[in-house]
């Protein structure tokens, strides 16, 4: 039996015993003669603007990884030399240029998770809905329904827990509620977030130096 030898190209053909293939996304072959020209120059497309993108990627990671580890010396710096950090309990901190036309900021956000007292917290709070029926606000009602509805990645809608939690209502199952809600927050980590901003004068308002793609 001969031996199959397999060349893998960078622009996507695949070369079996001399002949041309592309991998389709069935996990199949097709000869490159029977691939439609626009799906050729679709698939050249996505490879050029990928090669580019996964490139930017890394540059960022590195980027980042400057900023934070430049960041952390100068915080070191600062506290062998006065005693003192930079920042509250959180690690939440600001760094300027002298003319203060620069500024950069670390945002540090805990992580939420929710544990079983949850189920508790929602079952409550159907109790109170299925008493007040009609007298019920149809907005609290709603965000009831968007609180409790998993996300793509089966997680628990945090923002509208907590605008749950906004509300004063003095029933005592609510309270409850409110209560179990509370004690069914767990910290699970947290994730430091760095932000750049620039002014042309001290007196302008701050505009932010976008990074984020989906913003740019």
């Amino acid at each position: 039996m001969d031996a199959v030898i397999m060349e893998d190209r960078d622009d996507g053909v695949i070369v079996i015993n001399g002949r041309e293939f592309m991998a389709d996304a069935t996990g199949g072959f097709t000869p490159l003669s029977m691939v439609k020209p626009q799906h050729k120059l679709e698939d050249e497309l996505v490879r050029k603007v990928m090669e580019f993108a996964t490139a930017l990627s890394s540059q960022i990671a590195r980027f980042r990884g400057h900023t934070m580890t430049d960041l952390g010396s100068l915080d070191a710096l600062i506290a062998q030399e006065y005693g003192a950090k930079i920042g509250g309990k959180k690690g939440n901190r600001t760094y300027q240029s002298y003319d203060g036309l620069m500024r950069v900021q670390v945002q540090v956000q805990d992580q939420v998770d929710f544990g079983a007292e949850l189920q508790i917290a929602k079952t409550l709070i159907d109790e109170c809905l299925n008493e007040w029926s009609a007298e019920s606000r149809p907005e609290i009602q709603s965000i009831v329904t968007r609180a409790f509805n998993t996300d793509k990645e089966g997680k628990i809608n945090r923002s509208e827990i907590f605008m749950l939690m906004r509300h004063q209502i003095e029933d005592a199952r609510w309270q409850r509620a409110m209560d179990a809600i509370r004690d069914a927050m767990r910290v699970t980590g947290s994730k430091e977030y760095v932000r750049f901003y620039r002014r042309a004068k001290v007196t302008d308002g701050w505009t932010a130096v976008t990074i984020d793609l989906a913003k740019a």
